[in-house]
């Protein structure tokens, strides 16, 4: 595929995206030293933003709108990236190379799929128009959520999970009255070892917020549109001023089913990003691929950047390869979690406590790192992600030894 001028042809990459995924393509390609046109097209009526602070700082009324941006407008500008906000593609045709796009096509030499991902809804009140009614996805949800932060509101959170646990903390800030219902048996369960959930489920607790597992939600009692109070499964019916429902994301395929590109929880991607039909690239939360012998998505903001980077590099026909190298975070009052790598099969854990208290989890497979979560714990953090990306596993007993020093381990 033409990846910049040839003669009087001008070779077009399509965007299809303006979260993290697709702006961080856009801006590579031209770092890459693409002169192509640009199209980059966003269903959101913003400029490309950054979603992590949404449930915290900036619902918090720390951090202002502008802050969310990931570029100023002038960037896209100077770059000369074509920037349509407010749009959506509607349908691809991979024989014509078009997108259609509201009501008009685009031809495009490369497709790139950036297409994110949807919240989970409780599935009775799917689709609903009940006003106090919310997910937590993005701007927008930001938005309507904030004038219900008030001390003395009552807040239901559906789903025990990061976004769930964030809203919590960000609400008892506010001196929101939380209570927060989880199916599964724990929090966290999904993600997490026993002694993270642990650990995390206590700090909550101590914060004055209410955690229900092994309970959901039963029905919801509506009155002119809006949430009055709510049954759970455990019997009890507790007052409501507004719920927010966290039960997980889903990636957003249906574009790339109108090319019938291949899924597989996900728009499935080999290791240069690419599609089953090679000029179409997805990157992000929307993309599944395989790691370590698993098929595995991942909804993080490092995944995300590094995928578009290694497209921005096939595009310019580079021959890169992905090598997913996963790391997350999640703020929650002062606790700072920081996790790498990917606990899948996970049979051990080992709990390290350094000379000043802090704490990270490390788990193994057998003998091998799979992942650590550190909490307020940086330094745990950069080595444990340092050895995992390095194919090193320490061993276990200097780990459980305090007065250890990991720095040793990179040696």
């Amino acid at each position: 595929m033409a990846t910049e001028k040839y003669g009087d042809y001008m070779a077009t990459t399509i965007v299809i995206g303006a979260g993290q995924a697709g702006a961080e393509v856009a801006s590579r390609l031209r770092d890459e030293g693409y002169e192509g046109r640009i199209i980059l097209v966003g269903q959101e009526n913003y400029m490309p933003y950054q979603r992590p602070p949404l449930s915290k700082k900036y619902m918090a009324g720390e951090i202002a709108l502008e802050r969310l941006f990931l570029r100023p407008e002038e960037f896209y500008h100077k770059e000369n990236i074509e920037l349509h906000i407010g749009k959506t593609a509607l349908k691809i045709d991979p024989k014509e190379q078009k997108v259609e796009i509201n009501n008009s096509y685009l031809d495009y030499d490369n497709l790139v799929l950036a297409t994110g991902s949807k919240p989970r809804e409780f599935p009775p009140y799917a689709g609903s128009e009940i006003k106090n009614l919310f997910t937590m996805r993005n701007l927008d949800d930001a938005n309507s959520i904030e004038p219900y932060m008030r001390s003395g509101m009552h807040l239901l959170i559906v789903g025990g999970g990061y976004i769930g646990l964030e809203a919590a903390a960000t609400a008892q800030k506010f001196g929101v009255d939380v209570t927060l219902v989880e199916i599964d048996d724990r929090i966290l369960k999904r993600v997490a070892a026993y002694e993270t959930s642990d650990y995390i489920r206590s700090l909550h607790i101590s914060k004055g917020v209410k955690i229900k597992e092994s309970t959901g939600l039963d029905k919801l009692e509506i009155v002119d549109n809006k949430v009055q109070s709510a049954t759970l499964t455990d019997g009890s019916n507790i007052k409501v001023d507004f719920v927010i429902v966290g039960i997980g994301i889903l990636p957003n395929t249906e574009l790339a089913e109108s090319a019938n590109l291949e899924i597989n929880n996900g728009i499935f991607v080999n290791d240069k990003c690419q599609t089953s039909i090679a000029n179409i690239y997805a990157a992000g939360d929307c993309t599944s691929f395989m790691h370590k012998s698993n098929l595995v998505r991942l909804e993080s903001v490092g995944n995300a950047i590094d995928q578009a980077a290694i497209v921005a590099q096939n595009i310019m026909q580079k021959n890169q390869s992905y090598i997913p190298k996963p790391w997350f975070w999640s703020d929650q009052y002062e606790l700072k979690l920081q996790i790498a790598g990917l606990n899948t099969g996970y049979d051990e854990v080992i709990i390290r406590k350094s000379e000043n208290e802090q704490i990270s989890h490390w788990y193994f497979k057998g003998h091998e790192l799979l992942a650590v979560d550190a909490l307020n714990d940086p330094r745990s953090y950069m080595i444990g992600k340092r050895l995992i990306e390095a194919s090193k596993s320490p061993p276990k007993n200097q780990l459980q030894d305090k007065s250890f020093n990991l720095k040793a381990l990179l040696k």
